[in-house]
């Protein structure tokens, strides 16, 4: 029988029960008559204390509070893909439909459909030996994954019967196993698993495979690995969800998990009626046929926007346990520590600094830390791959989450808002963004993208940090007084600011760039630094180099040159030695 006490103190979305009544940390609760959903996150001898995940106005002291017997959980079957769930991964269109445009409180929907029966291949038969992990079965989920339904971690067995290939209900049996204790166990389409622990795996690989992004600036300056984790910090309208945009639409991964945690209502509007439209580029059908939406907006309760980004991470672990590369997009991680400083407030916990609590390091390196390359328990490799948005407030980089986050994750992009005022997208500053990858990549870009791409990046680099330093003597003292070598290097890297750095997410050539044209257009670029310096050396004028515009038609080539067309790069090497050729001849 499960365990119930009674209500003695409410304090926004904390409860609190007098004394020691058995209720276990973490276990899931229903308070009160509405039977709000809940979670146990302190025990002492005088007293229980639970978050609440639903609006507490209305609870009084003395109505009934029942324990589940669990932890709190999700419901992993056929069904999370295409869905748009809130922080409890309760399904928002369902309750849309029942209930309008609002959230009911003690809102009783099933989590996914149990009525739907979905075509079933059964990949076992009667007298297999099945472990944790394995598949037993396929259902094509939609039509971009296929849902492998495995054994629950913790079961294994001998199968003593099996079904046959047919449509089934996520709750009917598929199979049954025969356990060591020569106990009986059946086995559906439906896991549980509670959000707060992380899926068990085989082990884990090295961070060196590159998650192709099609973004020039994270794929050759700031590469993010598969696995890996990555953090997005930009004041108010510097672009964070539109760079997450991109990354969903383009990245290589298999599956797209997006989290809007604490977001205005709607800015997440936007989103999900953008998604919705977006069609994949890989399959060409919709882009939701491999994208998960959790939606938990800022006027929605705190602490199931805490909750939420639990959620996500446990449905990310699941598809990585079937062997695909899924990708979290988090937007954002302030938010959810705004959620965390909250609760904390009111359990009147010592606060830290600027009020957050003294544990949000250990919450977001427990959040970032379940992020990895690994093999899963079925042998397969899977990846889950966590870049989360950060929203300083005012652009300060200097505050907690921030300053927390930098500590957790090895690829760092920071947005820069003078970047965005002046419509430079992605407004991600070269010289404060930074990737710990790139050692463990460069064996992969060698095998994948080609011997120089890691010379030219670094090259590119070195350029734009040069311009940094001449553009301090630049304010003092003008442009006008550098030596011709110095204003060449200025010209560059204007060149590799707008030609390269510069992406345009709304033009049909642009949006996407391959690793290879990323490295032709970088050959290109350099080929021309090349010449120029070695016309500069040979005494000619900065100006007269200028007037033959063929910088603005470097700068061109990312919309001029298709990336069906990269034999139109020779054409260009060609336009530069005839430029050279010229230049020689009318100053000979």
């Amino acid at each position: 029988m499960n365990v119930t006490g009674k209500i003695y103190g409410i304090n926004g979305p904390i409860i609190t029960i007098l004394g020691n009544l058995g209720f276990k940390m973490s276990e899931m609760v229903y308070v009160g008559e509405h039977r709000l959903v809940g979670e146990v996150i302190g025990l002492t001898k005088e007293q229980t204390t639970i978050q609440v995940f639903e609006e507490t106005t209305g609870l009084r002291p003395g109505e009934l509070v029942e324990g589940a017997g669990r932890a709190l959980c999700v419901t992993l079957a056929p069904g999370i893909i295409t869905n748009i769930f809130d922080g409890i991964e309760r399904p928002l269109q369902l309750i849309g439909q029942q209930s309008g445009a609002y959230i009911p409180r003690g809102v009783n929907v099933d989590l996914l459909d149990r009525e739907k029966k979905w075509d079933t291949k059964i990949t076992v038969k009667k007298g297999d030996i099945l472990t944790a992990g394995m598949i037993i079965a396929e259902v094509p989920e939609t039509p971009a994954i296929v849902h492998k339904v495995m054994v629950p971690p913790g079961m294994e067995g001998t199968v003593i019967s099996v079904s046959e290939d047919g449509s089934y209900t996520i709750e009917e049996t598929l199979a049954v196993i025969r356990n060591r204790a020569g106990e009986e166990q059946k086995l559906t389409m439906t896991q549980k698993w509670p959000i707060r622990v992380p899926r068990p795996i085989q082990r884990r690989y090295p961070a060196d495979r590159l998650l192709v992004t099609g973004q020039r600036i994270l794929d050759t300056l700031f590469p993010i690995a598969k696995g890996g984790t990555a953090a997005i910090p930009g004041g108010f309208g510097t672009g964070k969800t539109m760079t997450q945009h991109q990354l969903a639409k383009w990245s290589d991964a298999d599956i797209i998990i997006y989290i809007g945690c604490g977001e205005r209502g709607n800015e997440m509007t936007n989103v999900l009626e953008e998604f919705s439209r977006l069609v994949d580029p890989k399959t060409g059908n919709l882009l939701m046929d491999r994208t998960t939406l959790i939606a938990n907006t800022s006027n929605m309760p705190v602490a199931a926007r805490e909750a939420s980004i639990y959620t996500g991470l446990t449905l990310a672990e699941y598809y990585r346990d079937m062997g695909y590369h899924v990708a979290i997009m988090a937007d954002s991680t302030s938010r959810w520590a705004e959620a965390l400083r909250e609760l904390s407030g009111r359990l009147e916990e010592m606060p830290a600094e600027e009020g957050f609590p003294a544990y949000l390091a250990s919450r977001l390196s427990a959040f970032y830390e379940r992020a990895g390359y690994v093999e899963n328990l079925n042998g397969t490799d899977g990846s889950v791959t966590i870049i989360g948005a950060v929203s300083p407030q005012g652009g300060d980089f200097s505050e907690p989450v921030t300053q927390n986050t930098k500590r957790f994750v090895r690829c760092f992009l920071a947005l820069d808002k003078s970047l965005a005022y002046a419509r430079h997208y992605p407004a991600i500053n070269w010289l404060t963004s930074y990737t710990e990858y790139l050692n463990d990549l460069e064996g992969w870009y060698g095998a994948n993208a080609g011997a120089d791409f890691i010379p030219c990046r670094n090259e590119l680099l070195n350029i734009l940090t040069t311009e940094s330093r001449l553009n301090e003597i630049v304010k003092l003292i003008g442009s006008d007084v550098l030596p011709d070598d110095q204003k060449l290097i200025l010209e560059i890297a204007r060149v590799i600011r707008l030609g390269f750095l510069q992406q345009n997410a709304f033009h049909e050539e642009d949006t996407f760039v391959p690793l290879e044209k990323q490295l032709r257009m970088m050959k290109v670029i350099l080929y021309l630094y090349d010449k120029c310096k070695e016309l500069i050396e040979m005494g000619m004028p900065m100006a007269l180099l200028r007037e033959n515009r063929i910088f603005e038609k470097i700068i061109a080539i990312k919309y001029d040159v298709a990336n069906k067309d990269l034999y139109k790069f020779d054409e260009y090497r060609q336009m530069i030695d005839e430029f050279y050729r010229s230049l020689l001849e009318t100053n000979a």
